[in-house]
């Protein structure tokens, strides 16, 4: 916190009405009504709870609403401050991982069905048979890795092999977080079931179609409840769950409330990356407290150069030598020299040539998707509606784009509101062409994971904004050829190590940063401190 806080209009609501209805007087109220600020404000920035003194607790556990075993607004543990539901959801969560953990697997010649899933290494530990094996032996297990180490390639073996091991076919689920994540994982995992050591009969038993968490349990807009829960369990023997660090505590509580009793979940993600957006940080949590349920994949077969090595010093906090690495102007990993707006305008060329020539929707998706450029911020200088109104006016003056209102031809949209009734879901892209077979009106397009067109009216698509440049954040699960990253010219607190990571891994073939050498290096020695007692909640028990 800083030393100076700003709180929000809806900050100082929430304690205003909570203090007013305490049993304290004077001096006391003020002190709870500062404690509420605090609270709320740090609830905002995906803390799940806030750190109190002793004289904090009695204090608040005076006050009437407060209380220590969750039937009060505000629930204390140990010091440690939570809003009631939080505090439930993380008791909720470790009690029924804790309960998962429980149950252990045992199979017969386990060791010659992985010796024929994954017969390709050599010399070494094959990290990613070990993986699986700590998979097929448990409820719940977690296989975390950076770019490239396999994670896909891992968990579609795990799913063959337990379809094999299983007297019957095992109902699958597969979910990520965002759709554009989903449509990944699908991709992933559709290139990868041909070439298993199985039967074609167990082949059709492995799911190719990949859903977003909301709409596996069942979105129920706008309330924040789910169709599917402890009381209407999902159907599934086996949920898989892609891109894991996206997933915040209070979604990742109701995910394992909703799984039936006796079923299987994996979690796969990076747990280096970004924390959810929301509160918690519930993969890095989990990865640090339970390490017999963790498998790290730690040999990478497609991510590596001065790319990886400019995302492991990052990662491991090494100012200087990353910022070495950009200085050395490699192809594939540099400073960016060349004017900003007019390298970005240029990049949106091609996908705009071919909607000019009627081209298929994929191919210009294709396209668009090739190049992207990241910034940390929204707002300022740097941030994406400064960068996205700069390369509209650009391409508008290179007579590129015609802007006519808020949709024209051209404009890339990221829907940022779930819509389950039409399958729009937050983070999906879609791009602004006319549609042909309608004389040209004007539609907005998306393409699915199975590959299908999907074609919406733009006053019907949800709310959403204009993504010539994203957030970071936004990029979480999404792959690119080309990364631009943009940090802002001073140093804030949502610049930290795991931020520029997880941008820098965001790219397959090329990075370039605009960034000043101060701001960069002070970037990467930050790193995201959430405060959490979910692994408190786990080591209170011997596991």
């Amino acid at each position: 916190m800083s030393e100076n806080p700003v709180y929000s209009r809806l900050d100082s609501a929430f304690a205003r009405f909570l203090s007013q209805r305490t049993k304290l007087v004077s001096k006391q109220k003020q002190t709870f009504e500062s404690l509420l600020l605090r609270l709320s404000s740090e609830q905002n920035q995906g803390h799940n709870c806030i750190a109190i003194n002793p004289d904090e607790q009695d204090l608040l556990l005076a006050s009437g609403l407060a209380d220590t075993i969750g039937q009060l607004p505000l629930v204390t543990e140990k010091n440690r401050l939570y809003l009631q539901r939080y505090w439930h959801y993380e008791n909720r969560l470790a009690m029924q991982l804790k309960a998962m953990m429980a149950n252990q697997f045992s199979f017969a010649n386990v060791d010659t069905l992985l010796d024929r899933y994954f017969s390709e290494q050599t010399t070494g530990t094959d990290w990613q048979r070990e993986a699986a094996k700590l998979a097929l032996s448990q409820s719940f297990s977690i296989i975390t890795g950076g770019p490239g180490t396999g994670k896909t390639t891992t968990v579609v073996k795990i799913l063959a092999a337990l379809q094999e091991l299983s007297p019957a076919p095992l109902h699958i689920a597969l979910a990520a977080p965002t759709g554009k994540a989903a449509m990944r994982l699908q991709e992933s995992i559709g290139s990868r079931i041909a070439d298993l050591p199985c039967s074609d009969t167990l082949k059709s038993h492995i799911p190719e179609t990949v859903t977003t968490l909301h709409r596996l349990l069942g979105a129920r807009p706008p309330s924040p409840y789910f169709h599917h829960n402890a009381a209407q369990p999902l159907v599934y023997d086996l949920v898989v769950v892609d891109e894991a660090s996206m997933v915040d505590l209070a979604l990742m509580s109701k995910l394992v409330d909703a799984l039936k009793p006796g079923a299987r979940l994996i979690l796969l993600g990076d747990k280096d990356q970004l924390a959810s957006v929301e509160s918690g940080a519930v993969l890095a949590d989990l990865t640090q407290i339970l390490p017999t349920h963790t498998l790290e994949l730690k040999t990478s077969h497609r991510f590596g150069g001065l790319i990886k090595a400019l995302a492991d010093a990052v990662n491991q906090q090494q100012a200087d030598e990353a910022w070495q690495i950009l200085q050395q102007g490699d192809a594939c990993c540099a400073l960016l020299e060349e004017d900003l707006i007019s390298t970005i305008a240029k990049q949106q060329l091609d996908y705009l040539h071919l909607i000019n020539t009627g081209a298929a929707f994929a191919d210009i998706y294709l396209a668009f998707n090739r190049h992207q450029v990241l910034c940390a911020n929204r707002l300022g200088n740097n941030g994406i509606a400064d960068i996205n109104h700069q390369i509209e006016q650009k391409l508008a003056g290179q007579n590129q784009l015609a802007l006519s209102g808020l949709w024209y031809v051209g404009r890339p949209i990221m829907v940022t509101q779930n819509n389950a009734a039409l399958h729009l879901y937050n983070g999906d892209i879609g791009i602004c062409m006319p549609d042909q077979t309608q004389g040209g009106k004007l539609m907005v397009f998306f393409l699915r994971p199975d590959g299908s067109v999907k074609k919406y009216l733009p006053t019907r698509v949800p709310h959403c904004e204009t993504v010539f440049a994203m957030t970071i954040h936004k990029s979480q699960g999404s792959e690119f050829d080309h990364v631009l990253i943009i940090l802002p010219e001073t140093i804030n607190q949502v610049l930290t190590k795991e931020l520029l990571y997880t941008a820098i891994t965001r790219a397959k073939n090329t990075v370039r940063l605009v960034a000043d050498a101060t701001v960069f290096k002070q970037t990467v020695t930050q790193k995201v401190m959430r405060i959490t007692g979910l692994v408190d909640k786990f080591q209170t028990e011997k596991l």
